[in-house]
């Protein structure tokens, strides 16, 4: 705890890089996990292999898809940010297709029926009404996020990984301690504050 007192500024430096890396992964991957959770559902046939693959890619230890981007794209942000994206693809995607598929399909033939087009129905109808599991999915993968992000201090990322790494190349334990710390305090923050809108959407549906 010493360290979390002497150099309290760094520690908030440091976790402010770490959100920023992680807030900016989450939305890329939610760009992209959204389309093609959509289309999981419309192309049945192709679901699984599309959730297969996904799977496939989560599974792949994350020391191993760091080196292989590391020697790809070199040292940095980039290859910690690709696998932050690539890794939440499985949790966002698959909450996707949760969701959408949870709506009471007289719910959407009533929309078809009311004059609507499918891609009307899609955005005004089955997103609002999927958007608490999808939500579900964002917390999942975004307190996953926090925790791999922190191997960005592997390859020269900024964030709290640099503590815990920097921490055991010196045998600072002190440091190894505070990274964990702030690291565990951002995880719980970012899910407390995703149930709370979680909550809110559940309410408001």
């Amino acid at each position: 705890m010493n360290y979390l007192q002497t150099h309290t500024a760094r520690v908030l430096a440091l976790l402010a890089a770490h959100l920023e890396l992680v807030a900016l992964a989450l939305v890329v991957a939610l760009a992209i996990a959204l389309p093609l959770g959509i289309v999981a559902t419309r192309a049945k046939r192709q679901a699984p292999l599309l959730l297969g693959t996904l799977g496939a890619i989560y599974t792949i230890p994350s020391l191993a898809l760091l080196a292989l981007l590391v020697q790809a794209v070199g040292l940095g942000p980039l290859p910690i940010f690709i696998a932050l994206v690539a890794y939440a693809q499985f949790m966002l995607v698959r909450n996707v297709v949760a969701g959408i598929e949870s709506v009471d399909p007289a719910v959407r033939d009533a929309a078809l029926g009311l004059g609507m087009s499918t891609r009307q129905s899609l955005l005004r109808v089955e997103l609002p009404l999927a958007a608490p599991v999808i939500l579900g999915g964002v917390r999942i993968a975004a307190v996953a996020m926090v925790a791999l992000a922190t191997l960005g201090g592997y390859v020269g990322a900024s964030g709290l990984g640099t503590l815990i790494f920097t921490g055991l190349a010196i045998h600072h334990n002190d440091e190894i301690l505070a990274g964990s710390i702030a690291v565990s305090a951002l995880a719980i923050a970012i899910d407390l504050a995703l149930r709370g809108c979680e909550k809110l959407l559940h309410s408001y549906g």
